[in-house]
């Protein structure tokens, strides 16, 4: 873990306990493939409105303590103003609204919504013959939506090469409708797909940088452990999926964090 992504979840843990507001191990489970799509596309913090920027869109809208944490980590947000929130009149709720937050660019909360969303964007700048990219993540059991996979339809019928969709494969359906064999899918729908280790930020990066396949928006099915960096998250999903720790817990937490 680099000490960016082990500060960014301190971030998280510091703010949930402030708030009282969770969703703990769905956001530490995409810290690495957030910072590798930020170290990547084109945008600038001081300027989130910049007209040749590159877009993310959160599809997986629980992550949102997630998200903020990685916006403050690169200069859109203080990093104090993470302990707000969800808080009354605090402008992080507790799903991103593109109306308050800098660098949101979708109002996301409904699964299954922001990379169709995302997809309609990528699609606006093909037919602009706009070098811009679209990157969006998604969850594994977020694909339980239908909405997931025709988008992805359309987005092969498109030949939107410029759009980005990073899974994030934590196994948070096991007790819903598991997908096995996540990449056979995409590649049998026709994306350019690649599978990684999505805590190893380096291996994402080459993952994003790598030639694409022309005509084909590209996939990556990122593999990692919600609640990662710490066992008893990791350990205990279901437990922790809304929970704010008490402050013996965040103890623990940190502890182990800085262990990992």
């Amino acid at each position: 873990m680099t000490p960016a992504c082990r500060q960014i979840r301190k971030n998280i843990l510091e703010a949930s306990r402030a708030s009282g507001h969770g969703h703990i191990p769905t956001s530490f489970s995409i810290i690495e493939m957030m910072c590798a799509v930020y170290d990547t596309m084109r945008h600038d913090p001081k300027n989130p409105q910049w007209a040749e920027r590159d877009i993310f869109v959160l599809s997986k809208g629980h992550a949102a303590l997630g998200f903020y944490a990685v916006l403050a980590q690169y200069g859109y947000l203080p990093v104090e103003e993470l302990k707000t929130f969800g808080a009354f009149q605090s402008r992080l709720g507790c799903h991103a609204d593109r109306l308050k937050v800098p660098g949101a660019e979708v109002s996301t909360g409904s699964l299954g919504h922001g990379v169709s969303v995302a997809a309609g964007m990528a699609l606006a700048f093909n037919i602009q013959n706009s070098p811009r990219q679209v990157f969006t993540v998604i969850g594994d059991g977020e694909s339980n939506e239908g909405t997931v996979w025709e988008t992805v339809m359309v987005a092969v019928n498109q030949k939107l090469d410029n759009y980005t969709i990073l899974l994030d494969a934590n196994k948070s359906q096991i007790r819903s409708l598991p997908l096995d064999n996540l990449a056979a899918r995409f590649v049998a729908f026709g994306c350019d797909t690649i599978e990684v280790d999505g805590h190893d930020l380096a291996a994402l990066q080459a993952a994003l940088a790598k030639p694409r396949e022309a005509g084909k928006p590209r996939v990556l099915v990122c593999h990692t452990v919600k609640g990662h960096g710490c066992p008893t998250l990791a350990n205990n999903i279901f437990e922790w999926h809304r929970k704010s720790p008490k402050p013996e817990e965040l103890e623990v937490l940190a502890k182990e964090l800085e262990a990992a």
